[in-house]
């Protein structure tokens, strides 16, 4: 018999929610540590909404309904402020926390010291986790901390799991319904088909907690791939694995045994490095069959010193030829740019575009530094004094937490800005044939930009419209052109078009876009807002309090629905009406259409 025979299983979410459906959280850590004990205990649970500010309410409530003896809470770090207040609800009812996840192994004794966690599990979870609930609390049990009479106790460090085809698979009928979706039936799911990572990059975590690199068989993958499949709805599956390609005759395995299943009804994205990309060239056609659809590579930066100071073992020629490769296969590529590198400036940053564009990316996603602890990088801002908030909430990758030698916070949000608006080709405002479906476009791009703003709390509406009308002044000045070319050329638009930018201050940024031959050609200049224009105005600060107004929940909700829509153009029937009858986007869209009803005054 099991020493906690009840166990609520909760995974905090993050603080603040970021506008990438990719990232919601798919709740696999705690369902990997409810599948270790499913045999062993009488009840299992989670709360409803655990992925938005609901959780506390359902978290309470479940808690008033049913009688738990343990509350297990796994947290990265931008979700610690959310599990700490989940455990204070726990403690109130009088259960036993325990806690475990990236931010408390890194940090186990400020997390004991919050006062209401009882134990830390530190490192992999599930064989410490399995002998918690069989045992209770107990010196013998390998990978625990607790506070006893004000004194730390560490029970070790447990040995990595060495057979991680042993591991169960993630116990994914214990999740509730996310977005009207069924717990195995969701439009985004997640799985690790390996733990660790070969590398020791100074700004990841991951050797804190996995260590090496150790792969699943892909025998063993692929049976849990089978338990994700619909034949007829196509989902998007994250391999979220730390280096997805480290072992390539494994990857080719898996995608041999996924074609012979018929198991390819995916939309598939993942992260890797760009020598495993080379390496792997020989099977790209079979991973565009089973469905890769897009890689992330972290390229960090243009910089050869700042990637060496980060133990970034990749070469810029290796990466322009990994892009090359992915884009002869149909496989877009996705760049992760940190700006915020201590030694970099504004002017070393302003170089990101212009770079991410000569690598032929398409996207990119520009990130702020971000020293989460258990990092080499932690400890070296950490000693210098460079870390301007604990504020763990705000460890999200899009708020700067960090000074550098060049740049305060609000200087890598400008250029965190800037950077996306100036690597961005303007081929939505250019493939436009008239004004109104231009600011249709424009409205689109530019609430993308906005709600990067939004995700920051530490920001106002005033402050976030100033610092986005500087970045679009700071591209300004690179004297920026555009042009729109295809085969057969685009019909000739029978008159210059365009938009218009305004800010408070009096100032306007009009985007021109006029017939040059076979050609479109965008050009930008800066104006007053008194200037009579023919074009739609756009108020910056209109579209800035226009998203103050929207929850990010409903914006995920949005922007999780559209992934649907996007990988099943056919829909059936019933998920029209869920869309159609689905009040909160009708509000935002309604918000949307007077906003562009408002521009075309």
């Amino acid at each position: 018999m099991a020493y906690y025979k009840n166990i609520c299983f909760v995974e905090a979410p993050q603080a603040i929610v970021t506008p990438f459906p990719r990232f919601i959280s798919d709740c696999i850590g705690v369902c990997y540590l409810a599948a270790a004990v499913e045999d062993i205990v009488e009840s299992m649970a989670m709360p409803e909404n655990y992925y938005n500010d609901g959780i506390f309410d359902s978290f309470e409530r479940l808690l008033k309904q049913r009688s738990f003896d343990l509350v297990a809470i796994s947290s990265m770090t931008g979700c610690f402020n959310n599990a700490e207040k989940l455990a204070r609800i726990a403690k109130k009812h009088g259960i036993t926390v325990v806690m475990g996840g990236f931010h408390p192994t890194a940090l186990p004794e400020e997390v004991l010291d919050t006062g209401c966690v009882d134990l830390v599990v530190i490192g992999e979870g599930e064989e410490t986790f399995r002998e918690l609930v069989q045992n209770g609390p107990s010196r013998e049990v390998k990978g625990l901390v607790w506070k006893e009479k004000g004194e730390y106790v560490y029970t070790g460090m447990r040995e990595l799991i060495k057979d991680v085809d042993s591991i169960r698979f993630p116990l994914r009928s214990l999740r509730p319904e996310r977005f009207g979706e069924k717990s195995e039936a969701y439009t985004i799911d997640t799985i690790y088909t390996s733990r660790g990572c070969p590398w020791t990059c100074s700004f990841c975590a991951n050797d804190k907690m996995h260590k090496h690199w150790r792969g699943r068989s892909a025998e063993n993958v692929v049976e849990e791939i089978a338990q994700l499949h619909d034949p007829k709805k196509k989902k998007l599956l994250k391999i979220w694995d730390a280096n997805f390609l480290t072992n390539i005759k494994r990857v080719e395995r898996i995608c041999d045994l996924m074609i012979e299943r018929a198991l390819t009804n995916f939309r598939i994205v993942t992260e890797t490095r760009a020598k495993d990309i080379i390496r792997a060239e020989r099977i790209l056609p079979k991973l565009r069959k089973i469905g890769l659809s897009k890689v992330g590579l972290g390229i960090e930066s243009p910089n050869p010193k700042t990637l060496a100071l980060m133990n970034k073992q990749n070469t810029l020629d290796e990466v322009t030829t990994a892009i090359n490769l992915l884009n002869r296969f149909s496989v877009g590529s996705e760049g992760y740019f940190i700006i915020g590198h201590y030694s970099e400036s504004v002017e070393d940053t302003m170089a990101y575009p212009k770079f991410a564009r000569a690598l032929g990316l398409r996207q990119v996603l520009f990130m702020a530094m971000t020293p989460y602890p258990g990092t080499r990088i932690f400890e070296e801002y950490r000693k210098d004094g460079n870390i301007t908030s604990r504020d763990w909430g705000l460890y999200n990758n899009f708020v700067p937490v960090i000074r550098t030698a060049h740049m305060e916070n609000r200087d890598i949000v400008r250029m965190m800005l800037y950077c996306n608006v100036a690597f961005c080709d303007y081929r939505t405002l250019l493939k436009r044939d008239n004004s109104r479906s231009v600011l249709l476009a424009f409205l689109k791009d530019l609430f993308q930009l906005v709600f990067l703003l939004k995700i920051n709390k530490t920001l106002d509406r005033k402050e976030a419209a100033q610092i986005l009308f500087e970045a679009f002044e700071l591209w300004l000045a690179t004297d920026p052109s555009h042009e729109y070319t295809k085969t057969p050329p685009p019909p000739p638009l029978k008159e210059p078009t365009g938009v218009c930018l305004a800010h408070s201050s009096g100032q306007r940024i009009d985007f021109l876009i006029r017939q040059d031959g076979g050609r479109r050609v965008l050009t930008v200049r800066k104006s007053s807002s008194s200037e009579p224009t023919s074009f739609p105005v756009v108020s910056l600060d209109a579209v800035v309090d226009a998203a103050w107004m929207l929850t990010m929940d409903d914006l995920m909700r949005l922007l999780y629905r559209n992934e649907l829509m996007r990988n099943n153009p056919r829909l059936t029937s019933r998920q029209v009406l869920a869309l159609v009858g689905d009040g909160d986007i009708r509000k935002m869209a309604m918000r949307f259409w007077r906003l562009y009803r408002g521009c075309m005054r």
